[in-house]
């Protein structure tokens, strides 16, 4: 029995204890390499390891709220922390895994893991092998300063509901194809987790969301990456500020709702820089998609949205909407220099004006005699001729016929022969002031 209490054991050091309050500094015993260090219980402690300690036992021999520090150097993992402390890296310290499994799995609520390098986790997906496992027993867990690299996945965060994942470069595996390859976040049934300020590339997914609800995902920026960021079955979300470049997707919501998707950038993604499949009542706003390879925005089946004041730029079709999308709100959108502005294949009018505004288009030649920045004509994107050509796309070889010009020039100048689409009451003449997140 000690002075403070009774005496419990830290585990096996490689350097003197660093006591985290000044009545454990004097209680506690500073050995040489591989001495068993004591403590009095009830106060915290900060243990530096040196590489080529055993770490597990560090681990299994500490006690809440201790803070575990590795010196540089590599250090071996695999790790299961079951308690609650922080494992910290000085600048050069390098976590590695055996090639199976998790490199650091966690099962205990609030731990802290931060500033380390951190590699070598297996390749099961199944298995979700990850640089850092968060189990649902893990709520609060918060990762952040570190660097993943060549792990199957980057953070899995399994049901550990309102954790952090923050300021981490994450670097999946390159040599492995995409239905072998993890993400680079995941998150399965964890409210209130938040992604923040990541740098995320190579793998399948940047981030991946399946049945959670109240995340925020923001100012990350994703690469070399199927889709940036996967919504599937998530609600009342957040997806701010972030940046993706040269992924098949930047950002595919599906079968989600009651999300606010604002002011992020997808820059030649070789897809779609957004798509919304079976979205519903979201608010789309001031995001930027330029240089899609096929379609700055594709909406599917989606409801009851707002997608308003967004700049969509240099794609082969601006927006395409299709299969019974309803009740939708488009104004205050920028379509500019798209090669077709909008797909839409249906007999139903939509007109994309919502109190008396509407949007800009770059290929309209119109006129405001009464200067109130309102076209005074209406725009129509498309005319019968383009749904014959994408329901017949071999008809593309009369499309400078005299035939179909007379039929264009028809419609053109009686507007009743149209079959319905998309219609502009109320363009813009000029792009709408926004704030986009794309200064550059």
């Amino acid at each position: 029995m000690g002075r403070f209490g009774p005496w419990r054991p830290l585990g096996w050091v490689g350097f003197p204890v660093k006591a985290a309050a000044a009545a454990h500094a004097l209680a506690c015993v500073a050995v040489a390499a591989g001495a068993l260090v004591w403590a009095p219980a009830g106060y915290t402690a900060e243990l530096r390891v040196q590489p080529g300690t055993s770490l597990q036992p560090v681990i299994e021999a500490a006690a809440s709220g201790d803070t575990i520090r590795l010196a540089a150097g590599r250090h071996a993992g695999p790790l299961l922390i079951d308690r609650t402390l922080s494992l910290v890296g000085e600048p050069g310290a390098v976590l590695t895994g055996p090639g199976l499994g998790s490199v650091v799995t966690v099962t205990a609520p609030e731990v802290q893991i931060r500033g380390m390098e951190i590699t070598g986790s297996g390749l099961d997906v199944p298995a979700m092998d990850s640089a850092i496992l968060v189990k649902e027993s893990a709520p609060r867990a918060d990762i952040r300063d570190n660097h993943l690299v060549d792990n199957l996945f980057g953070v899995y965060l399994h049901g550990a509901a309102g954790s952090i994942v923050q300021d981490n470069v994450i670097t999946g595996r390159k040599d492995l194809r995409l239905a072998e390859a993890g993400n680079g976040v995941s998150i399965w049934n964890a409210p209130d987790a938040k992604v923040i300020g990541n740098t995320i590339s190579h793998g399948r997914d940047g981030i991946f969301v399946k049945v959670s609800k109240h995340n925020t995902f923001e100012n990350n920026t994703f690469s070399d990456l199927r889709f940036a960021i996967h919504y599937m079955y998530t609600h009342d979300s957040r997806i701010i500020g972030n940046r993706s470049r040269g992924n098949h997707v930047g950002w595919a919501i599906m079968y989600s709702e009651r999300l606010e998707i604002r002011d992020n950038v997808s820059d030649n993604d070789r897809d779609h820089g957004l798509m919304l499949n079976s979205t519903n009542a979201s608010q789309v706003v001031g995001n930027t998609v330029r240089g899609g390879g096929e379609k700055c925005v594709f909406v599917y089946n989606a409801n009851v949205n707002r997608i308003v004041e967004n700049w969509f730029e240099g794609c082969p079709i601006g927006i395409h909407f299709t299969a019974g999308s309803e009740g939708n709100v488009m104004t205050g959108n920028a379509f500019v220099a798209n090669r077709m502005q909008v797909k839409y294949v249906g007999t139903r009018y939509l007109d994309w004006t919502s109190e008396g505004r509407g949007n800009y288009w770059s290929d309209n030649p119109a006129y405001d005699l009464d200067g109130d920045g309102i076209a005074d004509r209406p725009y129509r994107p498309n005319d019968v001729m383009d749904e014959i050509l994408w329901t017949l796309p071999q008809a593309k070889v009369l499309v400078s016929s005299p035939a179909v010009q007379m039929i264009r020039w028809a419609q053109a100048r009686f507007p009743a022969l149209y079959p319905g689409g998309v219609v502009d009451s109320a363009p813009l003449m000029r792009p709408p002031q926004m704030t986009r997140a794309d200064a550059s």
